[in-house]
């Protein structure tokens, strides 16, 4: 049997809105870029947002070989990103994972077929709602110099710095105590940060509809001068908006030794469970 020259690209499931329209928004993405047009494969209530893509640039293995290059890794989740913000804004829209990739549209309809209970169940949680991210950073630098005398003039002359190093003697045993006070410090710098955080993420579930703690990332992401002590994602109904950015802004001011970012909306990604990434998907 001849194979199939071209393979069908899975973006999100819908449900609703104006997606079928040939002169619409998703038909004006360029999605990953394959010279097809971006379009849709109904089954019942249900609507994938997909695009046709070569076979020989997505297989198993020609996809293995993309997704490991930094670069081209970094251009099919932005491509993957805005076709599926682009359905969310016509639609309750549960997005894919990258790299969703089925043999043609009728696995595609099958797929959505037998998972149409658990799709319409996402699509009932999210509908109405947006995801919005909030991380919590503690600085890694050291704590703030003290404030100076109040009378630099009248105040004695400051005692010489012992050396840096452990040296002999009693200038090793001042050495190990610098070491132990400044490695108490953090601990105890790193403990509040904690604690803010979980003040930061009492007040924003107090908001949402449903909120999910995700993993903190790491230095690479961050940078050595700051550590990630919280990483959420909220659930939020439209319109709550400036709700959520009050609270953040009086948790700023009452929480003054933790950095807080707040990003979003989002099409709701960490809350759009289901997929049809399972039987019927190229291998």
């Amino acid at each position: 049997m001849t194979e199939a020259a071209n393979l069908t690209y899975a973006f999100a499931v819908c449900r609703g809105g104006d997606l079928t329209s040939p002169a619409g928004p998703l038909a004006e993405l360029p999605g990953l870029g394959t010279g097809a047009p971006v379009r849709t494969v109904a089954a019942g209530p249900l609507t994938a947002v997909v695009q046709d893509v070569p076979a020989a640039g997505y297989d198993e293995a020609a996809l293995r070989r993309r997704l490991s290059d930094g670069a081209e890794l970094e251009l099919c989740a932005r491509a993957h990103h805005a076709v599926i913000t682009a359905a969310w804004a016509l639609a309750p829209t549960v997005p894919l994972p990258l790299a969703t990739v089925y043999l043609d549209d009728g696995r595609v309809r099958v797929a959505l077929t037998d998972r149409q209970t658990s799709f319409l169940t996402a699509l009932d949680r999210i509908a109405g709602r947006a995801e919005w991210g909030v991380k919590v950073y503690a600085p890694t630098g050291p704590p703030p110099a003290p404030a100076a005398a109040p009378n630099p003039a009248a105040a004695p002359a400051p005692a010489p710095a012992p050396a840096e190093g452990p040296g002999p003697g009693g200038s090793g045993r001042a050495y190990l105590d610098r070491v132990r006070t400044r490695q108490r410090g953090r601990e105890q710098r790193h403990t509040l940060a904690l604690g803010a955080a979980e003040r930061v993420d009492t007040v924003v579930r107090g908001l949402a509809v449903a909120a999910r703690r995700l993993r903190p990332h790491g230095v690479e992401v961050t940078g050595k001068h700051r550590t990630q002590v919280l990483n959420a994602a909220y659930l939020l109904d439209l319109g709550r908006e400036r709700e959520l950015r009050a609270a953040l802004a009086s948790l700023r001011h009452d929480e003054m030794d933790v950095r807080i970012e707040l990003s979003g909306p989002w099409a709701p990604y960490s809350f759009a469970d289901g997929g049809i990434t399972d039987a019927g998907a190229a291998p």
